[in-house]
């Protein structure tokens, strides 16, 4: 009786010991780490939509503020992340047999360098890119807004699942 009792004391205590946070969105973050800093994304994209990069960060920001429990600090966090908007493009995808496009592709790219201070293996320096289609027949500032805010939410899942969803 007494060894079956600390048999399971010990792999109680193991259990415990051993721990990592998991959240419903997936993420798993090493109990230690407590805060986060996001650096203001440059934008060295010719052409990019004014304001982009204030989106980009705010929306990094507040992605880690709205998943995770981690403090947002000004420099130096646990985790990390600066970066720099390196492309933003439209060209035409879809030609049709009047070789003219049917559709065209809004394209933007960010390069993001990420540095955990506690788990160091899962560091990262890499460009995200994604996109969205939109018809031939609009015009890109008539839908860019929309277009930005999907390529936005696609790109900061991107990162977001990169640096904490370690599957």
């Amino acid at each position: 009786m007494k060894k079956s009792f600390f048999i399971i004391l010990s792999l109680l205590i193991i259990t415990y010991s051993c721990s990592i946070k998991y959240s419903l969105t997936g993420a798993s973050i090493a109990p230690a780490v407590k805060t986060i800093s996001v650096e203001y994304f440059d934008n060295r994209a010719p052409l990019a939509m004014a304001g982009l990069e204030q989106r980009l960060t705010d929306a990094l920001r507040d992605k880690f503020k709205s998943q995770t429990d981690l403090a947002l600090v000004n420099e130096m966090g646990h985790l990390n992340f600066s970066g720099q908007i390196t492309g933003y493009s439209t060209k035409p995808l879809a030609v049709t047999s009047a070789e003219v496009a049917a559709q065209n592709r809004l394209t933007i790219t960010i390069h993001v360098k990420f540095t955990n201070e506690i788990e160091p293996q899962y560091n990262f320096d890499q460009s995200f890119s994604q996109f969205e289609d939109y018809n031939s027949d609009q015009d890109l500032s008539a839908v860019e807004q929309e277009l930005v805010e999907k390529i936005t939410v696609k790109l900061i899942e991107d990162i977001f699942n990169k640096a904490v969803v370690n599957w």
